[in-house]
């Protein structure tokens, strides 16, 4: 269980030990350097050397280096032991086996382990054979000694290794992983060497659970970490960080690099979903903020729609640092919300609005929301961006209904990092209580795979928020993992239907079927639908016919800045 640094280390160590005592004997043995054959006399040198070199370098050889080390080095003693010029000095050359059992016992399976005892008790066999001059007795010491320290390390190596193992696994476990990732940042902040890690979650892996009991989802766990077990980079460490969370650390190699072993990995299981986050370390990261920046990429693919890998490399994009520009002049740096209608479909009339996030560039015009929110999550901005959001869109929503005379409601989406910071939900009724925008019209959107997440910290803001008067609306609906299961217990007032599920009920009776089987569940659990993206007459008319009661989209109006929308809707007749 030990780390490839570790075994390289410790193997090198008692090699150069092994060659420095076969060294001190050749120069202390009287007539030692004539009686010794020159070729078997530089056998403890050459050994000296290797074992410093594998000290050094050993770390970026397979493991398979060191059983043919170790087989070559027990052949090596029964030659020096031999070729020894008195019996004394073949006892103590063989003594030096000793280390080699150690050896074999701490890094190898059992299996080998026992097969590397049996080949030096067979050699140590051979030479007192051979030479004729060793008494049967402290042959039979040396030999209880060789075996002796062999089952003495082998049962402390394999207690400690049972410390740092998962039991359902027989990978490495969280403790055994963090120990490892400590020392293996030492060393590449010493060395300058790359390092990266890397974070696996199994998609959906409550459903195995649920629908099929808990034996198939152990065996799901045992099936994965056998299949990537054979597939890691030479000196990674894969473990089980625990529960559907793998981890995996994988020295020498940077982010992208280490993006692509990931995707290597995620492609040998093309039955079971995976979502990945990679992150490299970059200068000033501790193992806890490496792992924090792997696990922010990791929340990121979840909350985008799971099933790919994504890195974070370290260090503010250009785009991050032109957003926190941007951020600390609004007005001067592009940003704005913009406001879409929310109709009522079986009168046209405008129920509410929904707050939308803008940014026109000032040197690379309109950045789509979909690519400046991920650096907002990724560079920790996205509390700031949340804040300007929420204050333009109470500000706004107030100035549009004074103008037009209208009782709406207001819509504004929420990104699960901010959704997960405790002081999330007093932030809200701050905003809400200096803008004089009414609690109870203002919904708070969340992403059906955030809800699907069900962290404790998000829940709790949800329900703190409702209590103070404000609704729930789960966004994208039917577009991930179902959340029907949960829909009865998670604080919900509405269903925001996803565009890619409205854009087929024209052209699919089973979607249309489907459609209405989701309305007469909203209608039974006293959640309000509203359909996004509908775009065509044909689609209005098919959601009125099925009983959606609201929708947005582009039939409807598109995002646009307040003032336009209140030149778009004329005011309420008194």
């Amino acid at each position: 269980m030990a780390t490839p640094r570790v075994v390289a280390r410790t193997a090198g160590l008692l090699t150069a030990l092994g060659g420095l005592a076969a060294v001190a004997l050749v120069l202390g043995t009287p007539g030692g350097l004539v009686e010794v054959h020159p070729a078997v006399a530089a056998l403890g040198p050459l050994t000296t050397v290797v074992g410093v070199a594998v000290m050094r370098w050993g770390n970026r050889v397979p493991l398979v280096f060191y059983r043919l080390l170790l087989a070559v080095g027990s052949v090596g003693i029964g030659v020096f032991a031999c070729a020894s010029p008195t019996a004394t000095g073949a006892v103590a050359v063989l003594g030096l086996m000793s280390f080699a059992s150690m050896d074999a016992f701490l890094f190898f399976p059992l299996v080998w382990a026992v097969g590397f005892l049996g080949e030096l008790l067979v050699i140590g066999t051979v030479v007192v054979v051979l030479r004729g001059d060793i008494a049967p007795g402290p042959a039979a010491v040396l030999g209880l000694l060789v075996i002796g320290s062999a089952g003495a390390i082998g049962v402390l190596a394999r207690r400690a290794a049972s410390a740092h193992e998962d039991a359902l696994t027989g990978l490495v476990n969280r403790r055994g992983f963090d120990e490892a990732l400590e020392t293996a940042v030492r060393v590449a902040v010493r060395t300058g060497e790359s390092l990266s890690v890397a974070l696996f979650d199994l998609d959906h892996f409550k459903a195995v659970n649920d629908s099929r009991g808990h034996a198939a989802g152990d065996e799901m766990l045992r099936s994965v970490a056998a299949t990537w077990r054979t597939l890691l980079p030479a000196g990674a460490v894969l473990a089980r960080h625990g529960g559907d969370e793998f981890s995996l650390l994988v020295p020498g190699l940077g982010g992208d690099a280490a993006r692509e072993a990931a995707e290597e990995l995620r492609a040998a299981l093309p039955g079971i979903g995976t979502s990945v986050g990679v992150a490299q370390l970059v200068p000033g990261d501790s193992p806890a903020a490496l792992m924090r920046r792997a696990d922010s990429a990791l929340y990121r693919v979840k909350s985008l729609g799971r099933g790919r890998t994504e890195l974070d490399a370290g260090g503010p994009s250009p785009l991050a640092r032109d957003l926190v520009a941007a951020l600390a002049d609004a007005d001067a740096g592009g940003l704005s919300v913009h406001l879409q209608p929310i109709v009522r479909l079986a009168d046209g009339g405008v129920a509410g609005v929904e707050a939308l996030v803008r940014w026109h560039h000032t040197e690379r015009g309109p950045v789509p929301p979909v690519e400046f929110v991920p650096v907002a999550e990724q560079e920790g901005l996205i509390g700031q961006l949340g804040a300007f959001v929420w204050a333009a869109a109470c500000r706004d929503a107030r100035t549009l209904c004074e103008a037009t005379g209208r009782d709406l409601f207001l819509t504004v989406n929420v990104s699960g990092l901010e959704l997960d910071d405790v002081a999330f939900p007093q932030r809200v009724l701050t905003v809400l209580a200096q803008t004089g925008w009414p609690a109870e019209r203002t919904v708070v959107e969340v992403t059906e795979s955030l809800v699907e997440a069900e962290s404790a910290r998000s829940v709790l803001a949800l329900h703190v928020l409702r209590e103070h008067g404000l609704q729930v609306a789960i966004d994208d609906f039917g577009t991930g993992y179902s959340a029907l299961s949960r829909l009865d217990t998670l604080p919900a007032d509405h269903l925001k239907l996803d565009n890619s599920f409205v854009s087929s009920i024209t052209t699919s009776s089973r979607r249309a079927r489907l459609l209405r089987s989701v309305v007469a569940l909203a209608d039974a659990l006293e959640l309000t639908l509203i359909a996004e993206g509908v775009e065509t007459a044909e689609q209005a008319r098919t959601l009125t016919e099925l009983g959606c009661p609201l929708a947005q989209g582009w039939l409807f109006g598109r995002p646009q800045p307040v003032a336009q929308l209140v030149a778009t809707l004329a005011p309420v007749a008194a």
